[in-house]
This record gives C-alpha cells, structure tokens and sequence, in this order.
C-alpha cells in the first residue's frame, strides 16, 4: 500500500485513474443497459400484438381467429409479411364486398398499422419478407431492355404489351401496371395475388423482377407523340375505331348521296 501511495504523485497517475474509471463507467453501462438487440426484439413484439388485435377486430371474422382461414377467406399462414403488404397496403383488402376479384381502392389502414398486421401474419409461420428500399433499387440494378423480353414473355398475355392491363375469364381481369409503386409491383411478383401464378427468385431473380420494373416504369414515363393514345391497348383499338368512325362516315355519305339523288 505504501509502495501505492508514493506513486500518487506520478505525472501519468491521474491519467491512470480517469483511464480506470471512464472503463467502469463504460463496463456498467453496457451491463445495465438494454442492448440494441434486445430493444428490436421488443419493438418487434409491440408491433406484432398491435398487428394481431387489428387483425381480430378487422380480418378474423373471415380468416378466422388464427388466420387459419373458413369458406370465406383463405388461410393466411405462409403467405409472409410482402402479401400482407400488397394486400392491405393497395386497399385490396378488407375487401369491401365478397365479388368475382379484390379491387384497388383506397386503404383502410395507415402505414404503421400495415406493417403492424404484416408482422403479426409473418410470426404465425415462414413467408415472403417485405423488400426494402436497397432491393427496390431498378434504377441502379435493373435493364430495361431485359425487362421488356422478360414482361412480354411472363406478363403481356394478361397485363397487355404496355401493361394497361386486360380482362381475365369469369369476370376477373389484370390491373393496369400503371402507378402502381415500385415496392407493390416487387411484392406482387414475389407473392402472386389472386389470378396472378407466384414468380419465385426461382422463376424470376431479384435482378429480373427489378428489370421488370424498370421496364413498366420507362413506359409509364413516356409522352404521347400526339393524337389520341387510345388507351395504348394497341392495334386491336386503332382497328375499332378505324371500322367504326370509316364505315359511318361511309354510311353517311351514301344517305346523303341517296337523299340528295330524290
């Protein structure tokens, strides 16, 4: 102790001590405070039981308590967050009436309260995990080009060439692709809505998907050289109304060549 003590005037033992001390603190606090795991795992959870008692008051009355679905509504377990997302993020559902197909409508619930259902659906069991925004990137990692081929191979059939969408058989139909969000489009892809078979990075990558993508939102962009765009459905259209408006004015010519001959 004493060999201590005649070192305490030492030019560094202040140094020394402070050094001890500021390591203490800096010990203590990582063992008292909450780590940041720890704080996720609890945000997590807040929002998982906020999403399940908005999932009782406002879906369990057709997917059931569990979501394991009834006669009216599918079940939900498996379907992942990003169907969740799509669903209820597009005003899809709830749906407002049991039709033919899920209209697009204006949501029912916020953002916040989404993502909260989201999560309570992706606790029940695996599934397609939302994508974030360094996934949704198409700028950065799609090619235009390729996503032309790839939509007019997978996607023109139902969605039209320039994915102003078209009608299905018993009523449904394919939505126009056109403002819709980068992140509805990425989901809808990777879930499958309704009609529409599920495109697994398996069928399409996330490269391909963003490809895509880019491709739907290049057309989006575009301006009309002039005239009426006819909806940009194509030839079948211009055809129509070529017969129509042609043979009219055919028509009215001949009457009024026959009136005009009495």
């Amino acid at each position: 102790m004493k060999k201590i003590l005649r070192h305490r005037r030492h030019p560094i033992a202040h140094f020394l001590v402070l050094g001890i001390a500021l390591l203490a603190i800096g010990f203590g606090y990582t063992l008292l405070s909450p780590s940041n795991a720890a704080v996720a795992t609890n945000a997590r959870s807040q929002a998982v039981e906020e999403g399940r008692q908005i999932f009782l008051k406002g879906c369990s009355s057709c997917h059931g308590l569990n979501a394991e679905g009834s006669t009216k509504a599918p079940t939900l377990l498996g379907v992942g967050a990003a169907a969740v997302d799509f669903q209820v993020g597009t005003g899809r559902m709830p749906m407002a009436d049991a039709g033919v197909q899920a209209m697009r409508k204006k949501p029912v619930y916020n953002a916040e309260e989404t993502a909260a259902l989201a999560a309570y659906v992706a606790s029940l069991s695996p599934g397609p995990a939302i994508p974030n925004a360094a996934q949704l990137n198409y700028e950065r990692d799609g090619n235009i080009a390729q996503g032309g081929q790839l939509f007019r191979t997978n996607c023109a059939m139902c969605h039209n060439y320039a994915g102003q969408g078209g009608a299905l058989t018993q009523g449904k139909y394919a939505p126009t692709l056109m403002g819709v969000e980068v992140k509805h489009m990425y989901e809808a892809m990777l879930t499958g809505p309704q009609s529409m078979p599920v495109f697994g990075d398996r069928a399409l990558t996330p490269e391909q998907k963003l490809s895509i993508i880019k491709f739907l939102k290049g057309i989006d962009a575009e301006k009309g050289q002039g005239g009426f765009s006819l909806g940009k459905v194509g030839p079948v259209t211009e055809g129509l109304v070529g017969w129509v408006l042609g043979l009219g004015l055919l028509i009215g010519v001949a009457v009024w060549l026959g009136a005009k001959s009495k």
